[in-house]
């Protein structure tokens, strides 16, 4: 299974484009009228709209797209959300939004150091005391902070093929349930890929340990300091932490995949399957209107106090995700080639590809699924971010080579 993240999540580089055939001919945007403002519908997002055909031609089943400014908020769908039926997207549906999941985590987190609970500058021994050791792993010596920033070295247990997201042999163990201390344990049979705070590595590992803090400190679940802290005070009626309920509720479209080692490049419909294997840090279903009301109110403060957001917001370089980008306590904070500064995440796994981005204000948001992983072969997911951000054209409207995005590359995730 393609299970390649995006790494650069501001943009992607442009590439010569090759159609990645899902049998979906081209279609046109799908677009709902403006809600908000004065402005007409679709008015100033030609560009983005451009670029979700585009992503349309080169193969990708279906895309969603809620794109929110001083106009107001711009909606519209591309594709079909069904490759047997052909329902198109709608923009109420719900997807799997993978790592978007993480900036909820670091919320939690950072309301329970607001209340004095914990420290950020705590060691995960502190709370999850013997959990992290063996080959050459110490959680002594990772910080809680560490873990948020991507720079305590633990490895990601994703890239393992124990976890059988690497290959075909996924639909043999789609419905396998895992615990997060399992997921742990993947992770910790890996020497930590640099010491405590010597590097910067992305690692769904850390976040499970997070999240496992958070029961820990509380003595409730994730799930329900989740849904308590966040989900109910903003409203997010469309969002839910599934745990290993394998179906996403309706409204929602299809997912699809292909396997790297499948010659023959099968489409599969991968809808359903136990998401426990991302646990708290992958397992979200959300919908675009509650990703945007969440990112929105994050990044103005509504759910943090203002030393949470210094921390929130203060970064290290994250080198392996390339120039132009650099990592907080759950978001990123990416500089665009117009110069837009914009904070969010990505999120990837099978069959769907996400992303939240909003300016630094809350002012003007984008948030995007396509109903496939292999999106990120036509680096769809960075034009639509530099179509409506800085209004750069997708390939097919440039007559001269569109301008390469700060660096990106790809790995498994």
């Amino acid at each position: 299974m393609r299970t390649v993240r995006r790494a650069m999540v501001a943009a992607v580089a442009a590439v010569a484009m090759t159609a990645v055939g899902a049998g979906v001919p081209p279609t046109a945007s799908d677009t709902a009228a403006a809600t908000g403002g004065s402005a007409a519908a679709g008015a100033g997002h030609e560009q983005t709209r451009a670029a979700m055909d585009f992503a349309i031609r080169s193969g990708v089943p279906g895309v969603i797209v809620r794109a929110r400014d001083a106009h107001g908020t711009w909606r519209a769908t591309a594709g079909v959300a069904d490759l047997r039926t052909g329902r198109p997207p709608r923009p109420v549906d719900r997807f799997r939004v993978g790592s978007i999941s993480k900036p909820f985590i670091a919320a939690v987190l950072l309301q329970l150091e607001a209340e004095g609970r914990l420290s950020l500058a705590d060691s995960v021994e502190k709370w999850l005391p013997g959990l992290v050791r063996g080959n050459g792993n110490d959680g002594r010596a990772i910080t809680l902070r560490q873990l948020l920033n991507h720079t305590g070295g633990v490895a990601d247990y994703t890239d393992d093929p124990d976890l059988h997201l690497l290959g075909k042999t996924f639909l043999d163990h789609r419905y396998d349930t895992w615990t997060p201390e399992r997921l742990v344990a993947i992770g910790l049979k890996h020497a930590p890929t640099f010491p405590p705070g010597a590097g910067w590595n992305y690692t769904t590992t850390a976040y499970v340990l997070a999240a496992m803090v958070v029961e820990r400190v509380t003595g409730h679940t994730y799930a329900a300091e989740a849904e308590r802290r966040i989900l109910v005070p903003l409203g997010l009626r469309s969002t839910l932490l599934p745990g290993t309920y394998p179906r996403i509720p309706a409204p929602s479209g299809r997912m699809y995949t292909k396997f790297p080692d499948d010659p023959d490049q099968t489409v599969y419909d991968i809808t359903e399957f136990d998401p426990s294997w991302g646990w708290a840090a992958g397992e979200l279903v959300s919908d675009t209107a509650d990703l945007d009301r969440f990112l929105t109110a994050l990044m103005r403060g509504r759910l943090l106090p203002e030393a949470q957001m210094a921390e929130l917001t203060t970064t290290v370089p994250s080198p392996d995700f390339g120039d132009g980008q650099d990592d907080g306590l759950g978001v990123f904070r990416a500089t665009l080639p117009c110069g837009t500064q914009v904070w969010g995440h990505t999120g990837f796994l099978p069959g769907s590809q996400s992303m939240a981005y909003t300016t630094r204000d809350g002012g003007h948001t984008l948030v995007v699924n396509f109903d496939t992983d292999w999106a990120g072969d036509s680096d769809a997911a960075g034009y639509l971010l530099l179509a409506e951000f800085c209004g750069t054209p997708p390939p097919s409207a440039l007559t001269s080579p569109p301008p390469t995005p700060p660096g990106s590359r790809s790995r498994p995730r």
